[in-house]
């Protein structure tokens, strides 16, 4: 895969990454999201410096990050069982 340097800019400050060239769109989307947490954040509650802003967009990313993997978790589940009911049906009718 081919890598690519870019520069990437999170809280007004700038970070010069290696991407690969697919994931260069994914990790400049990443970017502005933090970007647009940052500054709702800083518009909505008080702050000491950016590290509390980053502090709590860290927190909703990791906290939606949790709960994705358990309804994934929860739908992988379903679907193995749905599954297993399939294949038994169709087992039983050869």
């Amino acid at each position: 895969m081919e890598e690519i340097a870019i520069n990437i800019v999170i809280a007004d400050r700038s970070y010069k990454l290696t991407v690969t060239r697919a994931d260069e769109e994914k990790v400049r989307k990443a970017a502005a999201l933090i970007n647009d947490r940052v500054k709702s954040y800083s518009k909505h509650y008080s702050f000491k410096d950016m590290q509390d802003l980053l502090s709590m967009t860290a927190l909703q990313f990791a906290t939606s990050s949790v709960k994705y993997e358990s309804e994934l978790a929860y739908r992988d589940q379903n679907l193995e069982q749905k599954l297993n009911d399939l294949d038994s049906l169709l087992s039983e009718q050869l």
